[in-house]
């Protein structure tokens, strides 16, 4: 897992002191952990910066009062120009935080517009990192005694990491004569991780003029998420007073839970095997009252196809209590679904909406009062939620990864979609393996099949590239997908910090034996997707003849001998994944001396033209 620096520098305030700790602490960290997370590179999706553009994407026209944007209506990762300059590196998200008040939060960290670290060369550097900067609003005309407040909310640390002591985040406001003046300062040592609400009230005349901005600016680590500060709620209007806070508004806020028991997405033909196994028991969701006074609302939740329109489901939920200053879950019961004939795909649209009475002037509260979640029928199956915040590696040459996934029926697989991320460098054309494994006692067996495949990047941010096998692979009901690592320098693969349901399918191997990993704390993003056909139907392991093994004695000292006739040929892999040496039987053939191969771990695959069987030998002494 990616080091957390306060777990090392809590007495520590010299720079210094602090790096050769945390090679220290990282170093005796590595040899522990098999799998570490790391700050991903994403810019090769985005190209703006507020620096290049902040003078010509100003507006001609100011925009008047009341200035209000929660971020429910950004339509993306990025904020909505309408009130913002593009390129401010932050991340609009609904996942990274608890507890925020309303749908959708603005995050920032140490990575800039383009997604990429601000600081690569250096991981302690420090500087200014994510700034978000207004539009600009027409405040002529204004006095101190008209009561203009801007007021917000913000917060420290979420799914992130806590600012440390020289950090911190600030408000500037844009003066007359055009010098950004810091008007608010929170330091980073004496914060929680709870959202507190802010008032900066404007009485200077230098800032009341017709092009007034306001921005935000975080000062931490540039070397990439961390310091993390979140913002919510900004509002800047006259006649306010800071003795009367509370929004009239009551929001919806946490992701809706995923309509499947054990994946975000499956394929439809495996869902439909076993509906009611596979379908959560309930859709919920939750709303927060940011008024000083109780609210009572209706809540609508639907299902529905997104792409025929069928409603599957319509549950209304009247009089729903919500006390002042408090949260209430939604909660509602789900019902299997069932597609037209002859489908092969469904994609779902899971909706709560509620209706309420939110009132402030000037300002549409609406937009917060919705939220949706998507789940695919279709071809793959999926822990992750389509979001990569970090990417995952093995920390050594030869290692592999392996996830598991548990079908209805047994099936065959026709590849894999990876989110290949890059961290600090791109290596594009690397080559690796990516691997399927049966199982055994719960934990990764025999190389069932293999590919050798090169690195590529996907053309948009948390895009996924598509691995085929030549010919559709039949697996068993439960199966492991994975990478074979054969380079020094480490692939990087997406790693979904907000969903949980893979969190207990990871398995690592480092030489000959499997391990659970039991620190991630989130999802790989590894999907593997159906084939069409296949050679043979597995229902089980990989079927061997008679009671035992083909291949004896195990270990051997060279000489190889099987008791099976009709192979017709035998591939010998080294351990990490070469293959060293095919063999063709002869008729009536059934050894072979390997004494020219070094001593180790070999896995054998053979087949007989209708049936295929894997088995690890040990060639030793």
């Amino acid at each position: 897992m990616r080091v957390n620096r306060n777990s090392y520098k809590f007495f520590i305030s010299s720079k210094c002191l602090i790096f050769i700790w945390a090679l220290i602490f990282f170093q005796s960290y590595t040899l522990r952990a098999q799998l570490t997370i790391v700050p991903i590179d994403n810019s090769r999706y985005e190209s703006t910066e507020e620096g290049s553009y902040a003078a010509t994407l100003r507006t001609n026209a100011s925009l008047p009062l009341p200035f209000f944007d929660d971020f429910s209506t950004s339509k993306s990762s990025t904020v909505n120009t309408k009130y913002w300059l593009p390129g401010s590196g932050v991340y609009v998200n609904n996942t990274l935080t608890a507890l925020h008040p309303s749908l959708n939060v603005a995050t920032f960290d140490g990575l800039n517009a383009n997604g990429a670290p601000y600081n690569v060369v250096n991981p302690l550097t420090q500087s200014f990192t994510d700034t978000l900067t207004s539009q600009p609003v027409n405040l002529a005309g204004k006095v101190a005694g008209d009561s203009v407040y801007l007021s917000f909310y913000w917060s420290a640390k979420g799914l992130g990491e806590l600012p440390d002591s020289s950090d911190f985040f600030r408000v500037e406001f844009f003066n007359k004569s055009k010098e950004w003046v810091t008007v608010w300062n929170q330091q980073g040592y004496q914060v929680d991780t709870l959202f507190h609400q802010q008032f900066v009230a404007i009485k200077d005349p230098n800032f009341f003029h017709d092009a007034f901005q306001f921005r935000f600016r975080s000062y931490g680590r540039s070397s990439g998420p961390y310091d993390t500060w979140h913002l919510d709620y900004v509002h800047l209007n006259a006649k306010r007073s800071a003795k009367q806070p509370y929004l009239f508004d009551v929001a919806m806020r946490k992701p809706v839970s995923p309509f499947l028991k054990k994946y975000t997405a499956m394929p439809l033909r495996q869902y439909l095997v076993n509906p009611q196994a596979a379908t959560s028991d309930s859709a919920r969701t939750d709303i927060v009252n940011n008024f000083n006074n109780f609210n009572i609302l209706t809540s609508t939740f639907t299902l529905i196809d997104e792409q025929k329109g069928t409603e599957f489901l319509r549950n209304v939920q009247r009089s729903i209590y919500v006390e002042a200053l408090k949260s209430q879950v939604l909660r509602t019961k789900l019902a299997t679904v069932k597609p037209a004939a002859q489908s092969d795909s469904l994609l779902l649209l899971s909706k709560f909406y509620v209706t309420t009475t939110d009132t402030i002037s000037g300002v549409n509260l609406k937009t917060n009062d919705t939220i949706t979640a998507r789940t695919a029928l279709s071809d793959y199956f999926a822990y992750d939620d389509g979001s990569a915040e970090y990417g995952v590696q093995v920390n050594q040459k030869l290692g592999r990864v392996a996830v598991q996934y548990v079908l209805a029926k047994a099936d065959t697989i026709g590849g894999l979609r990876m989110s290949m991320v890059s961290f600090n460098k791109d290596i594009s054309g690397q080559g690796f393996t990516i691997q399927i494994f049966g199982n055994k006692n719960n934990k990764p067996d025999q190389v069932i099949a293999q590919r050798s495949v090169t690195v590529r990047y996907p053309g948009t941010r948390n895009g996924f590239v598509d691995y085929a096998f030549s010919i559709p692979v039949a697996v068993p009901d439960t199966f492991y997908v994975g990478w074979l690592q054969i380079n020094e320098q480490p692939l990087t693969v997406g790693f979904d910090r907000n969903s949980m349901l893979g969190r207990t399918s990871v398995y690592y191997n480092l030489g000959t034996e499997w391990a659970k990993e039991t620190s991630l704390k989130g999802s790989i993003m590894i999907r593997p997707y159906l084939g069409k056909k296949a050679q043979g139907v597995i229902t089980g392991n990989e079927p061997v003849a008679g009671s035992g093994n083909i291949f004896y004695p195990n270990p051997t000292r060279g000489e190889v001998h099987w008791n099976n006739r009709s192979l017709k040929q035998i591939d010998v892999y080294h351990v990490n994944g070469t293959l060293v040496q095919t063999i063709l039987p002869a008729k009536d053939q059934q050894s072979v001396s390997l004494e020219h191969l070094n001593l180790g771990m070999f896995i054998f695959k053979a087949t007989d033209g209708k049936r295929s069987f894997v088995q690890k030998m040990l060639i030793s002494k």
